[in-house]
């Protein structure tokens, strides 16, 4: 391709924000018109899954093309090797300008700073909402006024405007929505009058689930009023009160946060336009991973749950994605990179595990594509939220998830070891996940057929099953 011909690349990724808190996904509680905008313009990918739900080795596959026992990065306390393959460096030597605004969350320092692009401004791990410090390259510190979300689309505007005449590869990564949740000041009484609704699974008792899954700490009570909540419990509620107040606060705050985010990308998308970019720059918005917003009672993510497994993923580029088109396709994290560089016309490495879903946003289905997607936490019992360690598999139909509940000497998973325990879920009898039929005769079939294609995931990623855990 001539310079004139490749197209830039605007990769927004936000931070724990659940395709179900998108308007353009269905939203009962809330509405993004910008987000929706990408979709409307572009494509919704309605089965798209993250290897492992949480921050740092979510980014890790993204960037690398690998999964997490390759790239090394397993838990929030792993650093992504910065002398490792990643689809931006790859997009560098291609001849683009290449840029990272935001959430890094990979480690810092030498080894550590990121590496492929021109130019970083990024915040030190999760960063602060209101006036964040900001790191660039050679460890400069850069103090900021301001509130992040909105300097983060400030500093991606000022990229373009510098660079906008030649191809150009931007990573606009916001903190937006992690917790704790500080909105903008100009969103400080959104939703006052509005009482959000509750999931229909919002009373979850739990029945039937692993018992690791009980022990989880991410139920409403398990929000710190002050930091998360930012106010003192009213006094007189009973139990189920109190879990109902702080569900308001918590999700009002969620969707505060959102707000902002949203308002940021509708300037970048109209910088696009006024300058003249928009038919030829492929716009990406995805998130690290999904997020319970009261779902099954919970907060936060990490566990292969629907909410918590499933990710957001538009993708607007209007010479070759058809306005308003949806796929229901299995896509998953590692694909994104070469996804990216078959469209821009740079060469995928053999050794990139992820593959092209280019074809799907023609529209076409290759005939080998895959039916499954193979998924793995590490973290086990991390302290704070008690998440046990587990892989498993989802096809379009059911669900198997293994919990084989051992820290397996990962920096950041703790002990004891646990009892090993399976669940079972029908997706499309039972989509809210309330039932484990893992025990269940009439699903035997269904169990061995699935345990063979995790079996045969995990062969074909490179992955190690866990010592005793078969069915």
């Amino acid at each position: 391709m001539t310079d004139g011909e490749r197209p830039n690349l605007l990769f927004i990724m936000s931070d724990d924000h659940a395709a179900h808190a998108i308007s353009a996904y269905g939203s009962r509680i809330n509405q993004t018109p910008h987000l929706d905008r990408i979709a409307a313009n572009g494509m919704r990918f309605d089965a798209a899954f993250c290897t492992n739900s949480i921050c740092s080795p979510s980014r890790a596959s993204i960037l690398t093309g690998t999964y997490n026992h390759v790239n090394g990065v397993t838990t929030l306390d792993t650093t992504l090797d910065n002398t490792l393959w990643t689809f931006p460096q790859a997009l560098q030597e291609a001849g683009y300008v290449t840029g990272l605004i935001g959430k890094w969350h990979l480690g810092h320092g030498p080894g550590a700073d990121p590496a492929g692009f021109d130019f970083w401004r990024v915040l030190p791990g999760q960063g602060h909402y209101t006036n964040p410090v900001m790191l660039e390259e050679g460890g400069t510190v850069v103090e900021r006024a301001g509130y992040v979300t909105d300097l983060i689309t400030e500093d991606c505007i000022d990229f373009i405007d510098e660079h906008g005449d030649r191809p150009f590869a931007l990573f606009c990564h916001h903190k937006a929505a992690h917790r704790h949740w500080e909105p903008a000041a100009r969103h400080f009484t959104a939703f006052d009058d509005t009482d959000i609704p509750e999931p229909e699974t919002f009373w979850d008792d739990l029945e039937g689930r692993a018992e690791v899954i009980k022990a989880v700490k991410m139920h409403m009570m398990d929000l710190d009023p002050i930091t998360d909540l930012k106010a003192l419990v009213p006094e007189g509620l009973t139990r189920e009160e109190e879990i109902e107040w702080r569900y308001q606060r918590y999700i009002k705050d969620y969707l505060r946060v959102v707000a902002a985010m949203d308002e940021g990308i509708g300037r970048l998308l109209d910088k696009l336009e006024a300058d003249g970019l928009s038919d030829n720059t492929i716009v990406v918005y995805t998130s690290d991973q999904g997020f319970f917003l009261g779902d099954h009672g919970w907060f936060d993510k990490r566990l292969m749950y629907e909410e918590s497994l499933a990710m957001p993923l538009l993708i607007q580029y209007p010479a070759q994605v058809k306005a308003g088109s949806t796929c229901d396709d299995i896509v998953v994290n590692v694909d994104f990179g070469p996804t990216l560089l078959d469209l821009m016309g740079v060469e995928i490495p053999d050794d990139v595990q992820g593959r092209s879903f280019a074809p799907l946003l023609d529209g076409e289905r290759p005939e080998d594509w895959p039916e499954s997607m193979y998924y793995r936490y590490w973290m086990h019992r991390d302290g704070e939220h008690n998440t046990p360690a587990h892989y498993g598999v989802r096809t379009k139909t059911h669900k198997l998830i293994c919990y084989y509940n051992d820290p397996l000497d990962q920096l950041g998973a703790n002990g004891p070891t646990d009892p090993i325990e399976w669940e079972l879920f029908d997706l499309v009898n039972d989509p809210l996940e309330l039932r484990n039929v893992i025990e269940d005769p009439g699903y035997a079939t269904v169990r061995g057929e699935l345990e063979a294609e995790l079996a045969w995931l995990q062969a074909e990623v490179g992955d190690e099953p866990y010592p005793g855990a078969e069915l």
